[in-house]
């Protein structure tokens, strides 16, 4: 009979381990979604993003949220009153990251249990949260954390772009383990609905009457000036814009020379709040340069509100998106009122509109005169 007994458990441990592999191959279409019952009283498991079966209570009431996107989704999914716990850069309100701004009453007072994407086990566990809410880009290993915490941890996918897999995938696993799964579907046919929006009223331009597009200022480790652009940016994406900067090879924020700006010659020029001091500092020294470029002899320069800011702020971005469109392409976003949109977008997000609030920061939609 021990014999037997132990065959069997050799024989199931061996049957779970081709189980483990087999999903571990498995199409990201083919990830369980449903939440199984676990033997534990109370309890039951979930699917993370990374793949990982975690047990978590049956109602989860707490988490602290760790790495870029956690706490960003976690306020998307309307759970920021389950947060116990912040990392030390987001419980300093900010107008670029507009989650950490609508809850800034809320997170401000919070324990801080760790600093960017790095989590602080003593703290988390003196804390006590039921789950650790935890995104691929942290620099810590799930596993280890929940060993050390005795406290689950969940991974997130997060996103650094704009309404990429990632961005969905976050607000399945959020949905799950929240218990609003609802809510994960509302969001997800909402952002389907905006791409869908943003790609179908461009689709019709042809690439020869698309004009030519640049964005300067952008941040990535720190302040950009003229210099600071990004390739496949994520409001021109959105938009089959015509981004130069696409056309260098690279992929994601860079500097370039602005000498190729110049040769470019770009027909509407776009700039980031976030750099603006620095390109108005440049102005001053060098306005010749400036001065040289059409799209600033022809009044078309534009601002876009800076949603890099612990990754990309996925409302602040789509907002842009559509700024963008109406003045890349007004014939076809002339019932927008890109405000208005701004508006909707902030609302379902984030659970309010804090554009009137960006405005008096001098964030704001609006055509740029450089010195000013």
């Amino acid at each position: 009979m021990k014999l037997l007994k132990k065959c069997s458990a050799l024989a199931l441990a061996f049957a779970l381990s081709l189980s483990l592999a087999a999903c571990a191959d498995a199409p990201a279409s083919a990830r369980p979604t449903s939440s199984a019952p676990s033997q534990s009283s109370g309890t039951r498991l979930i699917t993370d993003g990374a793949w990982r079966q975690v047990e978590v209570p049956e109602t989860v009431e707490s988490v602290v949220c760790v790495g870029v996107g956690a706490l960003r989704y976690t306020c998307y999914m309307g759970a920021a009153d389950r947060v116990v716990g912040v990392e030390d850069y987001e419980n300093q309100p900010d107008l670029t990251r507009l989650y950490s701004y609508v809850n800034g009453e809320r997170f401000k007072d919070l324990p801080v249990i760790g600093t960017n994407g790095s989590p602080n086990a003593e703290e988390i566990i003196t804390v006590d949260p039921q789950v650790i809410v935890m995104s691929e880009y942290a620099s810590a290993d799930a596993d280890e954390l929940a060993a050390r915490t005795g406290i689950p941890v969940v991974v997130v996918p997060g996103s650094d772009t704009t309404l990429d897999e990632q961005a969905y995938e976050t607000l399945r696993v959020l949905g799950e383990l929240f218990g609003l799964e609802e809510r994960a579907e509302e969001l997800t046919a909402y952002l389907d609905g905006v791409k869908d929006d943003l790609a179908t009223r461009t689709a019709s331009v042809p690439e020869s009457e698309r004009p030519s597009v640049y964005v300067a200022g952008v941040s990535f480790k720190g302040v950009h000036g003229f210099e600071g652009t990004e390739a496949h940016y994520g409001p021109f994406e959105l938009l089959n814009a015509n981004n130069l900067a696409d056309t260098t090879g690279q992929s994601g924020a860079f500097d370039i020379d602005p000498e190729q700006v110049l040769a470019w010659d770009p027909d509407v020029i776009f700039l980031d709040f976030n750099g603006m001091d620095l390109i108005n500092e440049d102005y001053a020294k060098n306005p010749d340069f400036y001065n040289a470029l059409s799209a600033v002899k022809n009044g078309k320069v534009y601002s876009q509100i800076s949603f890099r800011s612990y990754a990309s702020n996925l409302d602040t971005a789509l907002a842009d998106a559509y700024y963008a469109g109406s003045v890349i392409y007004p014939e076809q976003f002339a019932d927008v009122d890109p405000v208005e949109k701004a508006g909707e977008i902030f609302t379902t997000l984030l659970g309010e509109n804090p554009y009137n609030d960006l405005k008096e920061a001098g964030y704001e939609f609006r055509p740029i005169v450089l010195g000013e």
